[in-house]
């Protein structure tokens, strides 16, 4: 299984904004922003949250708010406010806001088939 990467611009409530190179992961449930990003565009904290990472350590993190605009897709989504040597993620719930899902043949984003 290959590792795949999308760059999106994420932005602040007061419109700054900054690229950031996400590493797509499935299994994440929140896009996380690096630490640098999210103080620079002007987002804060709105709660604190506990996450499982994937080799079953806790971490707490706060957790804000803020615009992206990937290729396929833009709007509002939750985001985990990294601390300093996160890495950028971009999890399945901003995904599925988006309606985008990981293709897990060609490792590449497309739009999500609608159902009703």
């Amino acid at each position: 299984m290959g590792l795949t990467f999308v760059s999106g611009i994420v932005r602040g409530p007061q419109g700054r904004e900054a690229e950031v190179n996400f590493l797509v992961d499935s299994g994440a449930t929140y896009t996380l922003v690096p630490y640098e990003v999210w103080m620079d565009i002007g987002l804060s904290p709105r709660r604190t949250a506990v996450f499982t990472l994937a080799d079953g350590t806790t971490v707490e993190r706060r957790v804000g708010e803020c615009y992206i605009v990937l290729p396929l897709g833009e709007g509002d989504t939750p985001v985990i406010l990294g601390e300093p040597g996160d890495t950028p993620l971009l999890g399945i719930v901003t995904l599925e806001i988006l309606g985008l899902v990981l293709n897990p043949f060609t490792r590449t984003l497309q739009p999500m088939r609608m159902m009703l």
